[in-house]
């Protein structure tokens, strides 16, 4: 299939007969128009995908709810909405916007109405006889006393439009055709305005962005575009969002004190990401309605009621391997959690922390040779959960520990491809420490590979999507029932495995735990024996002691 057709927006003049007219005589600007590259059937398609994903068009939009939809079988759609010559209403979608900044901005409800070119009753006799929406009208709602939110364009109502010269309104378009068709966005502007025709002005600005949209999604429709990457796999947007600005609010004071030489607004915002999902995640899977009892710490937080001081947590707390900076532990203990975090070095941040935070941090040269020793006792308790946040050369040892350890479940972030002993080589017939753990990429079933939803162009011939196959398969033979995610944190290393599920034990199978813990004992084994392993010392005062 052929790339995207250019963009070209020009101004846009309507001929007289397709000016766009309201009953009420109030006056439409028309504002910019250009090429329709798909045919009138898939309008309602993109222009559904553009009501739904509000957040796609500006970075200060959360996302949208839909409170109800309405269609021409429910009675009188027009209300206060605008009512068109020779157009009927055909659905109306009413939702709210929700501001990512919600302590700056404020929501707004909005009526989506789409409308078909038609002087019939509304009331059709036929589902053929149904035409297709040809226009799609936003109006806020603005309660007396209220003002526009911020990133609403100050308009009384914005339509975007598909105009076609076709004689037959039911007939497909061919390519000739096409060529006539165009899609045009008007306003009525509220009073006081700047001239919305001005380049430089937001409501041209957004009228820009959406038709930018509405394009963009109407070829995706019409060549089956399929996102290359999906989220909320294991937690749903709404969920996430939520708790991600409340933890936001709570935590954004730390770029302000940030100790390290690293990017803050980055590395702040990326961990209150992943403790969002891990809270959730973690209130989702455990619990006693999951065979788990979960051990709740609220010492050092008398006085905080947040909602997640009884959610559900795993059982064992959390280890988290190579924290680095701390910043995940500390506001994981900073929530109620209990858990530890390791790495061969102290940072500066963590002596900045508070007291209940530094005493979870331990410099510690983890040492998977050594495993199980008295002291990983004392860092991997029965039950708890693992945590690999770009790892580095311990990433392919979490699922093997897991295991080993007994914990209730594992993150594992990749970033370094790592084998056990070596970086991990694309280049080879098998994997980098192939005598350790093979996987024959070529004998790989494809419905395995699609249910890691690794992104990409779907062909999975880079060096970092075979090595998160070839985790995947390490993991499954540790015996873990896997799932991925694409987090929402600012990382292009943002593709997660996640190790909830035991699966010998949910199949409650001892033959099988036995089995997969025979593959970890072997893979640590071989390793052992061959020598090739060099786990980090210890840095700073603590590698003396």
């Amino acid at each position: 299939m052929s790339a995207r057709p250019t963009f070209s927006p020009v101004p846009h003049y309507p001929d007289d007969c397709n000016a766009l007219r309201s009953k009420n005589q109030d006056e439409w600007i028309p504002i910019l128009s250009c090429a329709a590259s798909f045919p009138l059937d898939l309008f309602v398609v993109a222009a559904e995908q553009m009501v739904q994903h509000p957040e796609y068009n500006s970075t200060l939009i959360l996302r949208s709810e839909t409170l109800s939809e309405t269609s021409t079988d429910s009675g009188d759609l027009l209300g206060n909405l605008p009512c068109i010559e020779g157009m009927l209403p055909m659905k109306n979608i009413h939702r709210k916007l929700l501001p990512r900044r919600p302590c700056r901005d404020a929501p707004i409800e909005q009526h989506c109405t789409f409308y078909c070119n038609s002087t019939k009753p509304s009331k059709f006799t036929e589902e053929s006889d149904i035409p297709s929406p040809s226009c799609l009208i936003l109006s806020p709602i603005i309660q007396p006393g209220e003002t526009m939110p911020y990133y609403h364009p100050t308009v009384a109502h914005l339509a975007v439009r598909y105009l076609r010269s076709l004689e037959e309104p039911g007939v497909h378009e061919s390519s000739a055709d096409l060529a006539k068709c165009s899609i045009g966005i008007e306003v009525i502007p509220l009073a006081g305005t700047p001239d919305p025709t001005e380049p430089n002005s937001r409501v041209y600005r957004t009228c820009l962005a959406l038709l930018d949209t509405i394009h963009r999604y109407g070829w995706g429709a019409l060549t089956n575009y399929k996102k290359r990457v999906v989220h909320d796999s294991l937690v749903t947007r709404e969920t996430y969002q939520d708790l991600y600005l409340i933890l936001r609010e709570r935590h954004k004071y730390l770029v302000n004190q940030w100790k390290e030489s690293t990017d803050p607004l980055k590395h702040v915002f990326e961990d209150i990401g992943i403790a969002t999902f891990l809270m959730l995640l973690w209130k989702e899977t455990y619990g006693p309605e999951n065979g788990q009892t979960s051990v709740i710490d609220d010492s050092g937080h008398d006085g905080d009621t947040a909602p997640w001081r009884t959610w559900p947590r795993p059982p064992g707390g959390f280890i988290d391997l190579g924290c680095g900076n701390g910043l995940l532990t500390h506001i994981l203990t900073s929530e109620g959690y209990s858990g530890t975090g390791i790495d061969v070095r102290a940072r500066i941040s963590w002596a900045h922390y508070p007291e209940a935070s530094q005493a979870n941090l331990k410099v510690v040269a983890f040492d998977p040779m050594s495993f199980p020793s008295d002291k990983d006792n004392e860092l991997f308790l029965p039950g708890a959960f693992i945590i690999a946040n770009h790892a580095d050369e311990l990433t392919p040892w979490t699922p093997v520990l897991a295991t080993l350890s007994s914990a209730s479940g594992y993150l594992s972030i990749p970033c370094c491809a790592w084998s056990f002993e070596s970086k991990f080589e694309r280049s080879q017939s098998t994997s980098s420490g192939s005598n350790v753990f093979h996987v024959s990429f070529k004998d790989t079933p494809q419905e395995f590979i699609d249910e890691l939803r690794l992104g990409g162009d779907g062909s999975n011939k880079s060096s970092y999507s075979m090595y998160r196959i070839w985790l995947a398969y390490l993991s499954a033979d540790c015996g873990w029932e896997i799932e991925c995610e694409t987090l929402r944190i600012p990382s292009t290393r943002n593709w997660a495995i996640v190790g909830t599920t035991f699966i010998a034990i949910r199949r409650r199978r001892n033959r099988d735990i036995q089995k997969s813990r025979e593959c970890a004992v072997s893979i640590l084994r071989k390793v052992r024996e061959r020598g090739l392993f060099k786990p980090r010392k210890p840095e700073g005062k603590a590698g003396h002691k």
